[in-house]
Formats: C-alpha cells, sequence, structure tokens
C-alpha cells in the first residue's frame, strides 16, 4: 500500500493542476468575452469592408472564438507553470531555474507566431483568395467565415513557433538529442514545405515566406538540443568521473 501513495500523490497533483488550468482558461475567456468587442476592431481591420452576418447565431460564434484565441493567450503560460511545478521535484536546483524560463518563451513565441501569420501571411492568403473571384461574384464575406479563415491560419503557427521551447525542454529530459533531430532533417523539412504550400497561394514567393521561418525554427531547435545535449554529457562525464 506504501509503494501506491506516491503514485496517488501524483496523480491527485496532476488533476488539480489540469482543474486548476481549466479554471483559469474559463475565468480567461470570460474576461476576454467582456472586452471582445475591442478585439473584434482590431483584427476586422484586413476585411476592407463592414462584415455581414447570417443570422444572431454568428454573432454568439465569432465572440466565443475571439475569446476562446485570448483566453487560450493568457492560459499558457499558467499551464507551463504547472507544468513545471508538476515536475520540478524531479529536478535538481539548476534545472528548476532553466526550467522556469520555460515560461515567457512559450508565451511570448506564441504571439510571435501569431503576429507573424496575422500581419504576413494573412492579408496576403486574404487578398489572393478574393482575387480569385476576378470580378465574377458578388462577394459577401461574413464576418464568421472571416475570423474562422484567420484563426484558422494563424492559431497553428502560434503553436508551431513553440517548437524550440518544447524541443529545449524534451531535450534536457533527454527524449530527444540533435543527432536524432538531424536525422529526422529530411522529412521534417518536407512536412514543413507540404504545410507551406497548403496554406499559401501557389505561387513561390508566398511558399518562400511560410517555409523559412519554419525551416529556420526547426534549424534553431536543432542548435538548442546540441547546446542541452552537450551540456548533459559533459555533466554525466564529470559526475562519472567524481564517482571513480
Amino acid at each position: 500500500m506504501s509503494k501506491e501513495m506516491p503514485i496517488l500523490e501524483h496523480v491527485t497533483d496532476m488533476r488539480r493542476r489540469i482543474l486548476l488550468v481549466l479554471s483559469v482558461l474559463v475565468v480567461s475567456m470570460v474576461i476576454c468575452f467582456l472586452f471582445v468587442d475591442h478585439i473584434y476592431l482590431a483584427l476586422a481591420n484586413h476585411s476592407g469592408e463592414k462584415l455581414a452576418i447570417l443570422g444572431p447565431g454568428d454573432i454568439l460564434s465569432i465572440y466565443v472564438k475571439l475569446s476562446a484565441v485570448g483566453a487560450l493567450a493568457i492560459t499558457i503560460p499558467v499551464a507551463a507553470y504547472q507544468v513545471w511545478r508538476f515536475v520540478v521535484p524531479a529536478l535538481e536546483e539548476r534545472e528548476r531555474k532553466v526550467a522556469l524560463m520555460y515560461i515567457p518563451a512559450l508565451f511570448l513565441l506564441f504571439i510571435f507566431g501569431l503576429s507573424f501569420a496575422y500581419f504576413v501571411l494573412f492579408p496576403m492568403m486574404y487578398k489572393f483568395v478574393l482575387g480569385l473571384s476576378n470580378g465574377n461574384f458578388e462577394l459577401v464575406i461574413t464576418a464568421n467565415d472571416y475570423f474562422t479563415f484567420m484563426l484558422n491560419l494563424c492559431l497553428p503557427f502560434g503553436l508551431l513557433f513553440e517548437l524550440p521551447v518544447i524541443v529545449l525542454f524534451l531535450s534536457h529530459l533527454g527524449i530527444l538529442n540533435p543527432h536524432r533531430l538531424a536525422k529526422m532533417r529530411k522529412p521534417a523539412y518536407l512536412v514543413l514545405a507540404i504545410i507551406s504550400i497548403t496554406i499559401t497561394p501557389p505561387d513561390f514567393l508566398s511558399d518562400i515566406m511560410v517555409i523559412v521561418p519554419l525551416i529556420v525554427l526547426y534549424e534553431i531547435s536543432i542548435t538548442i538540443s546540441r547546446f542541452v545535449h552537450g551540456k548533459r554529457v559533459q555533466e554525466t562525464t564529470v559526475s562519472s568521473e567524481n564517482m571513480i
């Protein structure tokens, strides 16, 4: 029975932290909903015209989507902190300080990814798609379609820009290493190229504007992993020598 207690305590602690993160997500969503008018006006400026709605349900749907994205941005550092608190008993003092640095990095990279997609990629994609009409259609853009298109494009980039921090964390745990990432370089580039071609207009310049930042992120991840792996090997060697 005594052997089961630590496991039960860990499960209870994990459950408590998950509930805390979900609570923060819900509260953040309520707060963002209170200011959703300002979020809407700030994000609707690329539409070039007043957006239409097809029914009252669209208003609620749009506001919930925008509030959810805002709540996600607020919750990411809280979730990262709770993960840090959960694993901190198994870390050394130096590792605790390093892991704590992940929290602001996760938040900043998520915001940077969203900003890159919104200010660079989304206007380019939006103009291209509208240009396909070539005057053949009477354009009535609904707010729901506009923001769905925007979020489907921007949100994945916010998550993809978390890659260096995730790799750093997994490298500290010994799950990833630079050799494994280097071996995965060709298939990873292929996946990134497919993502780039899928979400961008069919022209070479647009593909380059998307794939280059993604490849740079992957190479940064390999460099980070190489640095962390080298320090781990050095510490293991020193520890072995001290034991001898």
